[in-house]
């Protein structure tokens, strides 16, 4: 499966800067879709964190999924790689 990468960025209240990426079907292009999961996966934190918005979620690439990936798009519609300060 080919999946889009769309790198985000999001302050945090501590003032750390998150840094994750929301992979989704190549074939979904809906930015606000998109900025949707970035919210539902940040409502999942214990900590709170400033607004994502396009300005925080941007295409990156489209790359192939690994069969984790392509699992949690399945089930969720889409899937979630934590770079910095997401814990």
């Amino acid at each position: 499966m080919e999946i889009a990468v769309w790198d985000t960025y999001v302050k945090r209240k501590d003032n750390q800067i998150m840094h994750f990426d929301i992979l989704v079907p190549s074939a979904l292009k809906n930015e606000n879709t998109i900025i949707d999961f970035g919210k539902h996966y940040l409502k999942s934190k214990a900590f709170q964190t400033g607004q994502i918005t396009s300005k925080e979620c941007r295409f990156c690439h489209i790359e192939q999924a690994t069969k984790e990936m392509e699992a949690s798009i399945k089930g969720n519609g889409y899937a979630i790689i934590e770079m910095e300060n997401c814990d």
